[in-house]
């Protein structure tokens, strides 16, 4: 599996506070199948970090997995807060890529409304950036307005949904919601969005096969964020065998989102 979204380097933002904290969490996703971990730290006012560190934690980290004979390997990348990317000069969010793609993993408000989101994406997009946007199912602002996402979504846009919303560890709403977002098509990757081994643990294969997803694991964990990180052509959604997602689509003002 390839986690596009941990919070694997030490000492950078709420992930963990020392180097053995960080192998310790490498070393639980590499035991649970994981053989990629795109390290994604904050990039925000609170957490303003840089391409230059980050770049310097990943290698540190992989040097030690390597002198450990662990094998998994650690990318760099960022998770930039969308009311801090208007901050960034073009170099900095090339820099902040997922991988080698033109991917940027965008993480939408949690407590305010999205406003000016939809303008930024675009801005994005015309300097040639594609956005992956952060747990879009915890962001309070889609559960009120779905149809915002969808569109979105028609735009080019693709989401992560953290692995733990599937099975309510952020409520029952959350679940419910990301349920939603699954049966319209609208999840495009599932990553651990990991902090630390125990309270936000890596997992993604055992949550997606609970939420009854399990025919798209494969697609959801390898074939999307492989194309993700290399910059190769995102596949298609696979057709559930035996309609094990029921495929609804959200009516809205008179028209069909699908």
């Amino acid at each position: 599996m390839i986690d596009l979204h941990c919070h694997v380097l030490p000492g950078i933002d709420d992930g963990p506070e020392a180097l053995e904290g960080s192998l310790a969490l490498a070393l639980a996703a590499a035991a649970i199948g994981t053989r990629t971990l795109v390290a994604t730290p904050h990039v925000s006012r609170r957490f303003p970090n840089d391409a230059t560190t980050i770049a310097h934690l990943v290698e540190q980290l992989n040097r030690r997995l390597r002198a450990d004979g662990v094998s998994i390997e650690i990318l760099a990348g960022g998770e930039i807060a969308a009311t801090h990317a208007p901050k960034l000069s073009p170099e900095q969010l090339r820099s902040l890529h997922l991988g080698v793609g033109p991917w940027l993993l965008i993480e939408p408000s949690f407590t305010q409304g999205v406003a000016g989101l939809e303008g930024l994406i675009a801005d994005l997009q015309r300097a040639e950036h594609r956005v992956l946007l952060a747990h879009p199912e915890r962001c309070t602002a889609f559960h009120r307005d779905p149809l915002m996402l969808a569109a979105l979504v028609q735009r080019g846009v693709l989401t992560s949904i953290t692995a733990g919303s599937l099975v309510g560890r952020f409520g029952e709403h959350v679940r419910r919601f990301a349920m939603q977002l699954a049966r319209d098509g609208l999840i495009h990757n599932v990553a651990s969005d990991t902090h630390d081994r125990v309270r936000r643990p890596p997992g993604m294969a055992e949550e997606i096969e609970r939420a009854g997803l399990g025919r798209l694991s494969d697609w959801l964990t390898e074939d999307v964020p492989a194309a993700i990180i290399s910059g190769a052509e995102v596949p298609p959604r696979p057709v559930p065998v035996g309609a094990a997602l029921e495929r609804r689509s959200w009516w809205r003002r008179g028209r069909k989102i699908a």
